[in-house]
């Protein structure tokens, strides 16, 4: 078995800055002092052990540089929490446009927004032999919300390569059961739909939701509202894109409710982007009901968190998850790290079954 994890990255965005500035501050840390993690330890493997060998962006500003600075390039925003990041020998190639760019992105500044690199694309049977040549173990997608095609594309291209997928964006892959199937039949690890960061506006709004079930107080009606400075946000703008992620980010909250409270009565979504915040999350939570004879009360929180080194912590779960599913020789949709990482995975599980779970595929008691 592989010590290290040979890990692919497709969209060198904050998330990705967010996660390599991760591997190498973990690397510099001993295993005794490290927080900020949810399993410092999967299966052997820990967050330093992973070396990244591909990345593919879209911007000119990242695309030709080595990976180790195309981190920290604009339109990247996210806090520097590790400037240290040696150079890694990986040049960020020309990935596939496809729908990855919203059209209205060109309606602001350049340093807010993407650059189109001129470089010539990547086409599938490249993607695929670069993947075989630098012998990648697991591919994180990154591509922006709304990328269905480009989503698809890189997922075809695991497929073809033997890689495992980890798909962080809401394109329904890993929860949809043909996209499932074909992983299973060619034994390839997958792990989605949409991440769940460690401690975001979800995994909360969804612990509330669950302390009302089990406490006997009837749900009457809930909201979340988010909104940031990134260019996830600004690229959320154009509402024809959050179709998957209003349904990932909803159905991860309404499948802990037992009973029906009404499509109206639950509203769940990014609602604007303002610059100044950055890579700054900000989420408003409510819910209301009825505890002891009918009697109306109500819950209201505020969240502000950085919102890519919180995807982070969930994403370098996930990667070692499929890494370790690909020793043991398990292909198909990841359960139980899908259930705990992800917004929209193939089955939803209340988050402490789900962490469980996680716990035993890593002893080997549960092959997903």
């Amino acid at each position: 078995m592989s010590k290290k994890v040979r890990l692919a990255i497709v969209g060198v965005g904050n998330c990705a800055s967010s996660l390599v500035q991760g591997i190498f501050y973990y690397r510099a840390k001993s295993v005794d002092t490290h927080k900020g993690l949810m399993f410092p330890d999967i299966g052997g493997y820990k967050p330093g052990d992973i070396d990244i060998v591909a990345a593919w962006d879209v911007d000119a500003r990242k695309v030709g540089k080595d990976l180790s600075e195309a981190i920290f390039a604009p339109p990247n925003c996210t806090t520097i929490f590790y400037r240290d990041v040696p150079y890694l020998g990986v040049k960020v190639r020309k990935g596939k446009v496809l729908d990855g760019v919203a059209k209205h992105m060109k309606e602001f500044p350049e340093e807010k927004t993407f650059v189109i690199s001129p470089e010539k694309e990547d086409e599938l049977e490249e993607v695929v032999a670069h993947l075989k040549e630098v012998k990648a173990d697991v591919l994180i997608s990154y591509v922006p919300v709304g990328a269905e095609e480009s989503a698809r594309f890189y997922a075809e291209a695991c497929l073809h390569a033997g890689v495992a997928f980890v798909n962080a964006m809401p394109t329904f892959i890993v929860s949809d059961p043909q996209w499932a199937k074909r992983f299973e039949e060619r034994g390839i690890p997958a792990v989605g739909d949409d991440i769940k960061s460690q401690l975001g506006a979800t995994i909360l709004h969804r612990s509330l939701i669950q302390l009302f079930v089990d406490r006997g107080i009837p749900i009457k009606r809930t909201y979340q509202l988010n909104f940031g400075g990134n260019t996830d946000f600004l690229n959320m703008l154009e509402r024809g894109r959050l179709a998957t992620k209003k349904i990932s980010k909803t159905e991860a909250v309404s499948t802990l409710i037992p009973y029906d409270i009404g499509w109206e009565n639950i509203h769940i979504g990014p609602s604007d982007w303002v610059p100044w915040l950055k890579d700054k999350k900000i989420a408003y939570i409510r819910i209301e009901g009825e505890h002891f004879g009918g009697v109306p009360m109500s819950v209201e929180v505020r969240l502000e968190v950085e919102d890519s080194p919180n995807s982070a912590g969930s994403a370098i779960d996930a990667i070692r998850c499929a890494k370790l599913a690909k020793d043991r020789g398990i292909g198909g949709s990841l359960i139980s790290i899908s259930a705990y990482t992800m917004k929209h995975p193939p089955k939803q599980f209340p988050d402490h079954v789900a962490r469980k779970m996680v716990i035993e595929f890593i002893e080997g008691k549960r092959d997903k």
